[in-house]
């Protein structure tokens, strides 16, 4: 468990350098995401050695939200995908690093090109039906954010899912309240998450300490069990945006921009190095 304590401290470093020395990119919602992306790749996920676009045997992800690439290169690079180094080429002409991930680099782990929002449910159910159709047991875990479900897309998906009883499939929904213009509640009301999910016929899932990693890693246990079971399953991860540096918590200030030097010092004071920076 130290070891993931440390990788979490690590990867908060490696969102904050990333997106200042490029001036460019998402740290809110990375930040706010990083123990789920530890617990996924470290704890949850069943993988292969390797990476091929198939995906079979192994559990396989899918970020919908792709704005919050930082922390998803960060966990894949130390997950062993690439090299460690190659962060140093986020958002750079030409690197496999870019804003939004993109399959046509042919960066491990990618699996589709994200970023315009409303879509990775509907990739992932097609992956999860995939699987069902290879007789293939191992399940299919996607990401999404709140904001994003006031795509319309994500509904028709939803209803799709419960139709066709696609119940080796999780999606996690970063439950943060916030986006790029304001809060959630402000810019387009979404409810009760929980009810509409279940109205829409999902297994529900809330897990109230999104950004601690027993809790995520507890809940996404017991999510698992929840499979096979003729639904699929919602997790409602409640996070805090921004979290592990204080002035960017609980503010949707910070959704996509950048810390200057003196920022990015504090910010990185607040994780002290464990790992080692690329």
């Amino acid at each position: 468990m130290n070891y993931l304590n440390d990788l979490v401290v690590q990867v908060r470093r490696d969102i904050l350098r990333q997106v200042h020395k490029v001036n460019s990119g998402h740290p809110g919602g990375s930040l706010g995401c990083t123990e789920f992306f530890v617990a996924l790749f470290q704890v949850l996920m069943e993988r292969k050695d390797g990476f091929d676009m198939d995906g079979k045997g192994e559990d396989i992800f899918f970020l919908s939200n792709g704005h919050i690439s930082p922390v998803f290169y960060s966990v894949l690079a130390r997950s062993g995908y690439f090299p460690v180094e190659e962060l140093n080429t986020f958002r750079h002409i030409n690197s496999r690093l870019q804003g939004h991930p993109t399959t046509h680099e042919g960066l491990p782990g990618v699996r589709v090109a994200s970023g315009s929002l409303g879509q990775g449910v509907s990739v992932a159910l097609g992956a999860a039906l995939s699987k069902k159709l290879n007789k293939d047991s191992h399940l299919v875990y996607a990401l999404c954010g709140d904001g994003e479900l006031q795509e319309g897309q994500n509904w028709e998906a939803f209803m799709f899912g419960a139709a066709h009883k696609v119940d080796n499939l999780i999606l996690t929904v970063d439950y943060n309240g916030q986006q790029i213009d304001g809060s959630t509640d402000a810019v387009l009301p979404m409810g009760n998450l929980r009810a509409k999910f279940e109205a829409f016929g999902w297994e529900v899932l809330d897990i109230e300490k999104g950004n601690d990693l027993l809790a995520i890693i507890e809940g996404m246990r017991e999510a698992k069990t929840r499979t096979g079971k003729g639904k699929p399953i919602c997790v409602l991860l409640h996070t805090v945006m921004g979290h592990g540096v204080d002035f960017m918590m609980h503010t949707h200030d910070w959704h996509g921009k950048a810390p200057n030097d003196q920022q990015l010092e504090i910010a990185l004071s607040q994780n002290p190095v464990t790992l080692g920076d690329y």
